[in-house]
């Protein structure tokens, strides 16, 4: 086991879930990871080591203000991303 196996990006799950709720049909994996990508290369980083120790530590209106910067984060990338798709 690696020492990186125990620790994740908080934002990774969320990117994730709102990259779900933003998607369109026919939208490909590979266009989607690249969406992830620049979300996530926009957001801070919040590591943690157990997630309910994050949950813990978060009052209801910090989570609150990550999902919103995840939200715009998400939308922006979706924007830049559809944006520079080549078509070959």
């Amino acid at each position: 086991m690696s020492l990186r196996d125990g620790i994740d990006n908080f934002y990774e799950r969320l990117v994730a879930d709102e990259v779900d709720r933003q998607r369109e049909p026919g939208d490909e994996p590979d266009f989607l990871e690249d969406v992830m990508c620049v979300s996530l290369n926009a957001l801070p980083p919040r590591y943690y080591r157990h997630s309910i120790d994050m949950m813990f530590y978060l009052s209801a209106m910090e989570m609150a203000e990550m999902e919103e910067r995840v939200s715009r984060a998400v939308t922006d990338a979706f924007a830049y991303v559809r944006g520079h798709t080549r078509s070959d």
